[in-house]
């Protein structure tokens, strides 16, 4: 540990541990070491130092230039233990590091903080939070941990998740579906299938996201509709343990177009079978996955 680390975390120990709320970041002064022992910024193994001059090249992370950048450099190495729980995070030593200002620092801190990755506390300032407090459903720490040295349990977890809300989803929206979104998904399958000829994954995968995220949108169930983005994730990220879904063959096309005749015949249960038949499981994962239930 660095004679900066070690001061700042001993000056943490003895400080108020009260939580900020989000947005509260500026309220409180961070606990810095004195100047003379600020000889230069702390090693960041793991970070990317030409993160300042490549955002000035191009657009950062999902086009939010500098600040997403920066969002997504730091999450990254919180989520993959580069920077670990109670590690102090001083905004000075971050705009040393990465070459952006503080206005930059200060705003993907609270992007961090909404998603439970790092707080802010009285006389201390903001350090990274343990795992058990992050948002474990924001889309960006899905993908981050997918990428990441927790990539297997990830994307392990996020098939089980899609066991338990794709089928149910399937078999609600039987009764909620509208004329206008069964030929939406109808036009869905026939881009994945036209994409899948022309050997276009991107078009397929596009074309898949949206196929599932309506299906989830017409069940009629509001909570449900609020995991969407989970799906979306899982789809992104796929590799590793996959369901049926991540790898276009005719049939994964097959089951797709059983879900939207089912949902058109109003067959809530043949709607679900089709999706389970879908998210056919990797072995590694079947061990986990809980039996379809007879209904």
């Amino acid at each position: 540990m660095s004679t900066l680390a070690h001061t700042m975390m001993t000056a943490a120990r003895s400080a108020d541990s009260g939580l900020a709320g989000p947005g509260e970041l500026d309220r409180y002064p961070y606990a810095e070491p004195p100047v003379t022992e600020r000889v230069g910024a702390p090693v960041w193994e793991g970070a990317d130092p030409e993160l300042g001059r490549v955002g000035r090249r191009a657009a950062g992370s999902r086009g939010r230039g500098l600040h997403g950048q920066l969002v997504q450099q730091l999450g990254q190495m919180i989520v993959s233990g580069d920077l670990g729980a109670d590690r102090p995070l001083v905004p000075e030593e971050i705009g040393q590091r990465f070459e952006v200002s503080r206005t930059v620092v200060r705003e993907s801190l609270r992007v961090l903080e909404a998603k439970g990755l790092v707080s802010a506390r009285p006389n201390v300032g903001t350090r990274v939070r343990p795992v058990s407090d992050w948002n474990l459903l924001d889309p960006d720490i899905i993908e981050w941990r997918a990428f990441g040295p927790q990539r297997d349990d990830q994307r392990r977890e996020l098939t089980e998740l899609r066991w338990t809300i794709e089928p149910l989803a399937a078999r609600l929206a039987a009764g909620h579906g509208r004329e206008d979104v069964q030929r939406r998904l109808s036009d869905m399958v026939e881009i994945m299938g036209h994409a899948m000829g022309q050997g276009d994954a991107l078009t397929y995968s596009r074309a898949d996201a949206e196929f599932h995220s309506l299906l989830i949108q017409i069940a009629g169930n509001r909570m449900l509709e609020h995991l969407s983005g989970i799906v979306s994730a899982a789809l992104q990220v796929s590799g590793g343990p996959v369901t049926g879904c991540d790898r276009p063959n005719e049939a994964s096309l097959s089951h797709h177009g059983r879900i939207v005749d089912a949902l058109a015949a109003g067959d809530g249960t043949g709607a679900e079978a089709a999706m389970r038949q879908l998210l056919t499981v990797h072995p590694e994962v079947e061990r986990v996955v809980p039996a379809p239930r007879e209904h």
